[in-house]
Formats: structure tokens, C-alpha cells, sequence
């Protein structure tokens, strides 16, 4: 079969994650890389032999031969990439947020549909197998009734005022940074799990650090604690710090979350709990092969991740037999298996997050914005797409 042409449009720690990803796949082939520098992309074009290495994106647009566009820049560049993208025809696979504003991703979602092309925004932590898990719990009552919904996105690499990245410069990743970053992931994963959505929301967000010294020379995401005193500039900061969200799901249920990117001896913990009339279940990044499931009446339960344990429609999500970790990378490959699959199979099932689940996080944040302004609830609505 021949294989589909890929291009990867950014060189930072996401780019070389979609890179490696994609080179696990079967008939996809990684055929060209756009960086904003040609120093940057060498490294990434030599190390695992991409033909084609430009500045200039638009060019990988007018290639004819390439069909797939993953874009892995930073916020401010989705939209325009993600557009231009569509509008020559290409495929196109985006790192969340989708865009900086909810009407970017409406136009978005609607090129995608006019233009019939496959599209699907980077969710992936969605394809842990233990996630998988719970929301198959959710589907089939095994859970009953959800009555809570809350956890947690924790990160410590931006406690200290000397930790910069571009995310903190609102100009660059947008209007927020921690909600925007980390909350939506696990917006997304609650919505995805429970099969409930959104109704409304009261949020409160927190800039710790107003002012953030910005190093002289770029910094790689994470990286940024190998510098010295001598390699900063004083900057103003807009963007949040922490944010903490009530909110309603469906009729009766309620939650809350809070993300934060200040949270000392916490790398990447997303947690999540969730409570029904029968029992409850929590999943927690950090230890991504267990699965807690509570009890009223008899013993807790916590399960290791083995395909052959796992309900039938969550089996296909691990590849690896009992004992054998599945980690953060694998999640890349979930996704990206599904996406390509609906470009070489066009009438198959679209399992994975597409344009319209970024619009939906979008949304979300958007109104978590409005109710810490207003300092009030705030509904959240239900997009309407014009075609």
C-alpha cells in the first residue's frame, strides 16, 4: 500500500514526540519538517532522516504529494496553519488548543467539514488504557449514577519567577496559560469518560508571578531550569498560574478541578475521581497502570493494566500484555493509529478528538474566563456550526 506523506510543522518537544509516534505506524511516512529556523529543524530532519527541511510551511502546502499536516507550533500559530492547511487540501492533525478564540475554531470546524477532510485536535491523553477503562465503568452502569466528577492537573515547572515558556506570553499562547494548557486536558477526559458535558461553571484564576524573568535566548519546554541569573530579562505576565472551577454536568451531576502549574514535586499529575451511586473510580498520571474502583459495602479494589482484564471496547487501547507499562508516548500512538486509519479507511469510525472537540474546549475555557471577570457562574453553550 502506499504510504501517506506526511509533513510535522515544529521542533520543539512536541514536534519530536508527533515525530516519534508517527514512526511507529505502519504506511505513514514522515517526509518533511518546518521549523522557524533551519538550525532548528537539522537535528530533528538528521536524526531520523527527513528528505525535506524548510522555513518557509507554505511551501510544504504546495507540495501536491504531501497528504498530512501535523501542526506542533506554538498556540498563535494553529489557527492560521490549521487554515491554510485545509484550504490546500491536506489532512490535518492539531496540538490543542485548537485556537486562541472560539470563533477561530468555529471557522475551523467548518472549512474541515466543507472540504470533507480529516481532522482531529491532539487529545491524547484520552488513549491511557486505564481512561479507556473508566469510561467503559461509566457506559455500562457499572458506576450507576455519576454524582461527582473532580480531580486535579498539577505541574510544577513554572513555581519559580526565574521558569519561563513561550506559553507564558499571552501574545504567543494566548489569553490563558494553565486552563488553556492543562485544564483543558482534563475538561476533555472528564467529558470523555462520563459521556456527560458541561452545563455551567464558576472560575477563579490566579497569576502568582506577575512579572517572570524571561531568558536572552530560547528555551526548550522543561528546560528551563538550567539556567543562571545572567540569562534573564524582567517581563510582565498575564497569564494564570493556577485556576479552580466548579461546574455542573448534565442535570444532577457536579464536580470541580483545579490546575496549576506551581505545584512543588508535582511533574504531570493529572487525577481524576469519579462518583456514582454504585461505585467510583480514580486514575492518576502519575501511576498511569492503576485503576482505584471504590466500594460502599465491600473492600476497594485498585486493578494493574492487562488487555485481557479490560472490558472488550477498552482492550484495543493497550498493546502490551500484563505487567508491561503504557505510558504518555503511547498515547500518541492511540491517536494517531485512529486518525491515520480514517484516511486510509475513509468510511471507517472516527475514534479519536476532532476540530469540533477543540472548539468544545474552547468553549469551556472561554467561559471559565468570562465567570473569573465577572466573578459568577457562567453557562456554557453549545456551539453552532454553519457548514
Amino acid at each position: 500500500m502506499k504510504p501517506i506523506r506526511t509533513a510535522i510543522f515544529g521542533t520543539g518537544f512536541t514536534g519530536r514526540v508527533h515525530r516519534e509516534a508517527v514512526r511507529r505506524l505502519e504506511s505513514v511516512e514522515v517526509v518533511a519538517i518546518a521549523a522557524e529556523t533551519t538550525e532548528d529543524a537539522r537535528p530533528l530532519g538528521a536524526n531520523f532522516s527527513v528528505p525535506t527541511l524548510t522555513t518557509d510551511y507554505r511551501e510544504l502546502l504546495r507540495d501536491p504529494a504531501i497528504d498530512v499536516v501535523h501542526i506542533c507550533t506554538p498556540n498563535a500559530m494553529h489557527f492560521p496553519m490549521a487554515k491554510e492547511s485545509l484550504l490546500a487540501g491536506k489532512h490535518v492533525l492539531c496540538e490543542k488548543p485548537l485556537a486562541t478564540t472560539v470563533e477561530e475554531a468555529e471557522e475551523l470546524v467548518s472549512l474541515a467539514a466543507r472540504h470533507g477532510l480529516r481532522n482531529c485536535v491532539c487529545h491524547n491523553l484520552r488513549y491511557y488504557p486505564m481512561v479507556q477503562q473508566m469510561r467503559r465503568l461509566c457506559e455500562a452502569g457499572d458506576l450507576g449514577e455519576i454524582l461527582v466528577v473532580q480531580g486535579t492537573y498539577s505541574q510544577d515547572w513554572l513555581l519559580y519567577d526565574t521558569d519561563w515558556n513561550w506559553r507564558v506570553d499571552a501574545r504567543v499562547g494566548g489569553p490563558s496559560r494553565c486552563m488553556a494548557d492543562i485544564g483543558s486536558h482534563w475538561f476533555d477526559m472528564a467529558e470523555h469518560i462520563t459521556g456527560l458535558r458541561l452545563t455551567s461553571l464558576c472560575a477563579d484564576l490566579q497569576t502568582f508571578h506577575t512579572t517572570r524573568k524571561k531568558p536572552k535566548h530560547s528555551v526548550e519546554t522543561f528546560a528551563n531550569k538550567l539556567l543562571g541569573p545572567e540569562d534573564y530579562i524582567e517581563t510582565a505576565v498575564a497569564t494564570e498560574d493556577f485556576g479552580a472551577v466548579l461546574f455542573h454536568m448534565g442535570v444532577r451531576t457536579r464536580g470541580s478541578v483545579t490546575a496549576s502549574q506551581v505545584s512543588a514535586g508535582r511533574k504531570n499529575r493529572l487525577s481524576i475521581e469519579i462518583y456514582g451511586t454504585r461505585s467510583s473510580a480514580a486514575w492518576d498520571q502519575e501511576r498511569p497502570d492503576e485503576l482505584w474502583v471504590g466500594h460502599r459495602n465491600t473492600g476497594n479494589e485498585i486493578f494493574l493494566k492487562d488487555p485481557s482484564l479490560l472490558k472488550p471496547a477498552a482492550r484495543s487501547y493497550a498493546d502490551l500484555p500484563g505487567g508491561h507499562s503504557e505510558g504518555y508516548d503511547d498515547t500518541f500512538k492511540q491517536v494517531f493509529r485512529r486518525f491515520y486509519a480514517t484516511i486510509s479507511a475513509p468510511g471507517g469510525a472516527t475514534e479519536y478528538p476532532q476540530f469540533v472537540d477543540g472548539l468544545r474546549q474552547l468553549t469551556i475555557l472561554d467561559a471559565a474566563l468570562q465567570s473569573h471577570q465577572t466573578r459568577g457562574w457562567i453557562d456554557v453553550p453549545t456551539p453552532t456550526i454553519s457548514h
